[in-house]
């Protein structure tokens, strides 16, 4: 008798938590609850979903939810365009960088609790990479790839865009950074306790 070898890339536990955590992340991008306004500017927390996904179920899952958030970034600036949506649109920038973020956080958050046998710090590094993933992404795929044509929708030179996304990198990555470990360590604390993982 022939055996079946095909294995399922997704259990039921996998389907489920990647359907909870990108509804979540759609739902934080329609209501707007996916910034958090500060003084001077709007922190992102759109990755969070795509960040706790990789830490709960592995990279696969993680950059499955990463796929969802990068095809509804898409879906947004399609419908809500912008001065920069002809970028943002592009796959390159708006997928890429968050595929990436499922699989460098899973990444670095292994590494951190196998060495270090602490998980809640593994959270933190998780939290921050992930972070950096879609910051840096989104921003150095822009610069790598579309600087001219950013420079023609801004209407500023080109050999000052990579001051600017470089400025914009900072200015949001930190808090951004700050954020992201504030709302990770305690919620997968929570989850993988209630998961008994």
């Amino acid at each position: 008798m022939l055996k079946n070898h095909n294995k399922q890339i997704f259990g039921v536990r996998q389907l489920t938590t990647i359907g909870m955590l990108s509804g979540i992340s759609i739902f934080m991008g329609l209501t707007g609850l996916g910034f958090i306004p500060l003084p001077f500017m709007k922190a992102t927390i759109m990755h969070i979903p795509v960040i706790i996904g990789a830490i709960i179920e592995g990279p696969i899952v993680g950059a499955t939810v990463g796929l969802v958030f990068g095809l509804f970034s898409i879906y947004q600036n399609i419908t809500a365009p912008t001065l920069l949506s002809p970028v943002f649109m592009n796959p390159i920038v708006a997928i890429i960088p968050r595929l990436l973020i499922g699989i460098t956080s899973y990444y670095i958050y292994k590494f951190i609790k196998n060495r270090f046998n602490t998980p809640k710090i593994a959270f933190g590094f998780a939290a921050v990479v992930g972070t950096i993933t879609n910051t840096v992404g989104v921003l150095g795929l822009t610069y790598l790839v579309f600087a001219e044509q950013y420079a023609s929708l801004k209407d500023i030179s080109s050999s000052s865009v990579a001051g600017i996304l470089g400025t914009i990198a900072l200015t949001n990555g930190v808090p951004e950074c700050i954020i992201s470990v504030i709302i990770i360590v305690p919620v997968v604390t929570r989850l993988t306790k209630f998961l008994k993982k």
